[in-house]
């Protein structure tokens, strides 16, 4: 039987400069986003959109989110299947477009997960694990294509072509494994 989690998130608007929204220009974009037991993440509309560039927006949060699920299932599947992680990074990108009518929509996002493994013979079992991470992870799966696609925009056959690096060994001179932290 299907287990469910259950999520709350209280986002408050907080941008009523005084004449509420009076017109487009009249009011800041500036909300908050609680979550019981939380920090109170401050945030605003991407600065295309008036808002402030110094808080997070819906769109970072989104690309940040679908990076997150992806690294989280990564993780745990490296550690079920022996393959020791000591390192990982992710620069993520997305795109979106917007409709001449002022609506938007994600157009693509894109994980470069870099990562470090304690060993070259875990190498090419932490590649392959990418692909069963985004298939197990549905909120990633239904927006970003697998195999990311290529410069080309054809289907990429091998892990993203900026993620060449994607599985590093930890070694010391001589080709022997390094502790990790090392």
């Amino acid at each position: 039987m299907a287990e469910q989690h259950d999520y709350a998130v209280t986002v408050t608007w907080t941008g009523n400069t005084g004449s509420g929204t009076a017109d487009y220009t009249s009011y800041s974009r500036d909300h908050t986003v609680e979550v019981p037991g939380k920090p109170v993440l401050h945030g605003s509309a991407d600065p295309a959109f008036r808002g402030d560039a110094h808080r997070m927006n819906p769109e970072d949060l989104l690309v940040a989110s679908l990076s997150q699920c992806h690294m989280l299932w990564y993780l745990g599947l490296c550690a079920a299947s022996g393959v020791v992680v000591t390192e990982y990074r992710d620069v993520a990108r997305g795109a979106m477009t917007e409709e001449r009518d002022g609506a938007g929509r994600f157009t693509e996002v894109v994980l470069r997960p870099e990562i470090t493994v304690a060993d070259e013979s875990m190498r090419s079992r932490a590649i392959s694990l990418h692909r069963q991470a985004h298939r197990s992870t549905s909120r990633v799966s239904t927006l970003i294509p697998w195999p990311p696609p290529s410069r080309s925009g054809h289907a990429a056959r091998q892990p993203h072509p900026r993620s060449r690096a994607l599985a590093r060994s930890r070694s010391a001179p001589g080709g022997h494994p390094r502790p990790a932290g090392t």
